[in-house]
């Protein structure tokens, strides 16, 4: 994942270019450019939807999985369909949510550290699980694996 984050990230940031002609100097966020700032969030969505879909669906591997030989794929063995990669995406979002919106209302509001600190890492709780799951799976796979009837698997070294 962390492999995967830097070309999502270059991806991002050319997003931004088409956007800052209109900001005259402002911070991209809701109550200094209103509609515009839900617009490039709805952008940055897509575009990480779209780069996962894209290489699940053409080769089961992302950037970050072709260095560790991870494919993703479906239990019969064959490529994800564009809708099943939305589904996993999905999955993902949902356990990330208590996270997204644990953060927007701690933050702001609450002044303790450690109080905050707690409650974001609580809030991590399910995704965490999510991925720790594949210790204790006898599959040795995800939530989201398991929900959608997808699996990774280890690609054997090319000789």
């Amino acid at each position: 994942m962390v492999y995967d984050c830097l070309p999502v990230l270059a991806l991002l940031i050319v997003a931004t270019f088409p956007f800052l002609p209109f900001l005259h100097g402002k911070v991209l966020v809701p109550r200094e450019v209103g509609a515009l700032a839900y617009l490039y969030w709805l952008v940055q969505l897509v575009l990480i939807a779209a780069f996962f879909v894209y290489f699940w669906t053409t080769r089961g591997q992302t950037v970050g999985m072709l260095a560790w030989r991870l494919r993703v794929q479906r239990e019969n063995g064959s490529l994800l369909d564009w809708r099943l990669s939305l589904a996993r995406l999905g999955i993902v979002g949902a356990l990330l949510l208590p996270f997204v919106v644990g953060y927007w209302l701690i933050w702001g509001h609450w002044s303790d550290r450690q109080a905050r600190m707690l409650a974001m890492c609580v809030s991590l709780a399910p995704i965490v699980l999510a991925y720790l799951w594949v210790w204790i799976d006898r599959d040795r796979r995800t939530w989201q694996d398991r929900w959608t009837g997808t699996r990774v698997v280890l690609l054997p070294k090319k000789k």
